[in-house]
């Protein structure tokens, strides 16, 4: 059994149906997805505009990119002292 994949676009218009006024099972009957599904969706992305998940997304990307570069910097840090620490 294989499970459909959704954009987080997708997950967020999901959810605006309901807070239009639309039922919960209505809506997961029309998508195919679970109540279950819909309630992981909802404590997840709830309160989020689509605007604001990309910035999300953004934000995330650019904490891993700088994570990786003080990572990379905390090596050559600890390269340079075992260096230094052999000349003396």
């Amino acid at each position: 059994m294989w499970k459909k994949k959704y954009s987080e676009e997708q997950i967020i218009r999901v959810l605006k149906e309901v807070e239009s006024g639309l039922k919960v099972a209505e809506v997961c009957r029309n998508h195919g997805i679970s109540d279950v599904t819909y309630y992981n969706w909802k404590s997840k992305y709830s309160g989020l505009s689509i605007s604001e998940l990309r910035r999300l997304k953004a934000l995330e990307e650019e904490n891993r990119r700088l994570k990786n570069i003080v990572a990379e910097q905390a090596l050559d840090i600890r390269a340079l002292k075992e260096i230094n620490g052999k000349n003396f």
